[in-house]
């Protein structure tokens, strides 16, 4: 009996070592090897839970409030997911008793904020729940230093990236950012997103967003996207504009050599 495997090497093979990507699979005839197959198929089974797996906002909210943060739990006009992935543009806008939450704190809070941080769902709450809080872990530590004012976190459930703009805009906030699960890949399943915008408004197009993505253990780490989005958050305050007109030129500060580490890599 031969210990010969049936799947045809592939000189290609070694480029499997520095990508994540499907290439240098290999064949078994004309077809792709079992193991091949079975893992694009479990790849396949992850991202559609990704997105159809709801986000546990009281787990979330809980751990928000270990960093000193309270939430605003609220719903976007999206009423299901059925709804929320066939309607984008009910996603994109809140509930009319979330909005009137919304004003109803503002109005007890007599003015407006410097930030309003928004967390949502998106199309992958796996990645809000894995990553959201060690993130913002590091960003606040950053945020609090700029003496920024912060209005409550708000949890939206079936949210789009632009329901933040109404969000910030009944907050009175000068700036958003929303954390945002994004369309799971089959190498990606919990990738995570941030849009900031300043001066927030409904009605505003991606144009006026500046986005940072890729946010994960297997992509850019925690400490690297805190960074660029404070130099995004300190470039729109000095400019008064985000989006396409604000680009990210932060130079990335390197300690190589200095025995130190880098921080930015740190607790990826």
């Amino acid at each position: 009996m031969s210990d010969k495997s049936p799947a045809t090497e592939n000189p290609w093979q070694q480029l499997r070592n520095l990508t994540p990507a499907r290439i240098a699979l290999g064949r078994a005839g004309t077809s792709l090897p079992s193991r091949a197959q079975l893992d694009f198929q479990f790849a396949h089974a992850q991202a559609r839970d990704a997105v159809h797996t709801p986000l546990d906002l009281a787990a979330l909210g809980e751990s928000l409030g270990s960093l000193g943060l309270d939430c605003l739990r609220l719903h976007s006009a999206a009423k299901d997911r059925d709804t929320y992935l066939q309607r984008p543009d009910l996603g994109r806008r809140l509930h009319a008793d979330s909005a009137q939450l919304l004003r109803e704190h503002a109005a007890t809070q007599g003015g407006g904020c410097d930030l309003a941080i928004v967390v949502a769902d998106g199309l992958s709450a796996l990645a809000v729940q894995r990553h959201s809080l060690p993130f913002l872990d590091r960003l606040l530590e950053q945020v609090r230093a700029e003496g920024w004012s912060l209005a409550p976190v708000s949890l939206v459930e079936q949210g789009r990236v632009a329901v933040a703009d109404e969000v910030g805009e009944l907050l009175g906030a000068k700036m958003t950012v929303i954390l945002i699960g994004e369309r799971p890949g089959l190498s990606s399943p919990d990738s995570l997103g941030l849009y900031f915008t300043y001066g927030p408004k409904v009605g505003l197009t991606d144009a006026y967003r500046n986005c940072i993505s890729n946010v994960r253990l297997e992509g850019l780490s925690y400490g690297m996207a805190a960074f660029r989005l404070m130099y995004l958050m300190r470039e729109a305050c000095r400019r008064q504009l985000s989006g396409v007109d604000l680009k990210d030129e932060a130079e990335v500060p390197s300690l190589a050599g200095s025995g130190q580490g880098n921080f930015l890599l740190e607790g990826r």
